[in-house]
């Protein structure tokens, strides 16, 4: 058996036919049929008006707060508990991270913490400019109150569902909230284009401004006229085409993820020091990744232990996200809370998941796991 890997592309032959069409076609330039049905059918699934398709959820991101008009100086925040993606673009801008810690309850941003945040920061004459929510490991956080807040305090709201693709909270799907949203197609992610992105939004003018910037702010004239600074983001048709052929199956692809995530939990989830990411009563995540939590007081092997004992087995499971806060790159930022992303990230234990995954894989990685923790 060749090495398990955390979340690996998953590609059929219908995904690559697909690309073959598109290859056939001669549309092979980020312009062209393919492009253009993949954003207008992600953004009917997410109910959303508009869409711009790139070439990163990083992209995605930056263009957002480009669209927003972010400047130097500027306050945004964001959780702490995620990929440092969701930061940079906030540095690329000039403007200044605000980060804030999550709740237990889902692993997401804290409403109180965000609601002291913007408090903190208005005393000081600092109006945040923006504020970005993470849907993490592909489960939506409280967003009737996030979105209450932000609203109270006339503060933009991002949506960054980079990992919660499928997702729903209240009925609504993941992607659908917020002034703007993203997604992410990393080869990592649920569903993949290789890499690549999606920008969505219900304001036409917002989404337009950021398809602009995404084109080398290009003028809409015969030779090429700029008055801005832009950015190549977008998306080639080949790639959408892979993209489009993959979110047919997206369906399916979670319902593999949420039986790994249920066997994983049956299996192991009874022994001593060890429990998973909760699950929210309030929506129905995507199961991007399988996360536990270790009580290094009540197991046999520390954390790291344990990932190394999985290596060994040729087995790949990551630490859960280790928080901004605690990145070199961001030591001087301000943070509210804390000790909940720091515990989650000291003890807690990324499992493969991929849809990929078979079954006699997974019994592998739940013996090797129950081996080193019983």
């Amino acid at each position: 058996m060749s090495r398990i890997y955390l979340s690996p592309p998953d590609i059929s032959k219908k995904d690559r036919s697909a690309v073959e069409s598109a290859f056939d076609s001669g549309w092979v330039a980020p312009i062209g049929p393919d492009l253009d049905a993949f954003e207008a059918e992600v953004a009917e699934r997410l109910n959303r008006g508009y869409a711009c398709a790139v070439n990163s959820g990083t992209s995605a991101l930056h263009l957002a707060l480009l669209a927003l008009n972010i400047q130097p100086g500027d306050r945004v925040i964001c959780p702490s508990l995620t990929f440092a993606g969701c930061a940079f673009p906030i540095n690329y801008c000039g403007a200044e991270p605000i980060f804030v810690d999550s709740e237990t309850d889902t692993w997401n941003m804290d409403p109180n913490l965000l609601e002291s945040a913007i408090e903190n920061l208005l005393s000081q004459g600092n109006k945040p400019k923006a504020v970005i929510v993470v849907q993490i490991y592909g489960q939506c956080a409280k967003m009737d109150q996030i979105l209450a807040i932000c609203n109270a305090h006339q503060i933009p709201l991002i949506e960054d569902a980079a990992e919660s693709l499928g997702a729903t909270y209240q009925g609504k799907p993941a992607g659908s909230f917020g002034d703007l949203s993203f997604l992410s197609f990393n080869g990592n992610k649920i569903i993949t284009t290789s890499g690549g992105g999606m920008l969505l939004g219900n304001d036409q003018a917002l989404v337009a401004r950021a398809r602009y910037f995404s084109q080398q702010a290009r003028e809409p004239v015969l030779h090429y006229e700029h008055k801005a600074i832009g950015y190549n983001y977008r998306l080639s048709n080949l790639l959408a085409a892979l993209g489009r052929s993959q979110f047919t199956d997206l369906d399916h692809k979670i319902a593999i993820r949420k039986k790994h995530f249920e066997v994983y939990a049956q299996s192991i989830g009874h022994l001593p020091g060890v429990s998973f990411m909760p699950i929210s009563s309030e929506g129905t995540p995507n199961y991007w990744l399988s996360c536990m939590i270790m009580d290094a007081s009540k197991t046999k092997v520390t954390r790291d232990e344990l990932i190394s004992i999985c290596d060994q087995a040729s087995i790949e499971v990551r630490p859960t996200w280790k928080p901004l806060h605690l990145q070199q790159v961001f030591q001087d930022k301000q943070i509210f809370g804390g000790s909940v992303s720091e515990a989650l990230f000291h003890n807690g234990l990324c499992l493969p998941s991929g849809s990929s995954l078979s079954d006699e894989e997974r019994e592998k990685v739940i013996s090797t796991l129950t081996s080193a923790l019983k």
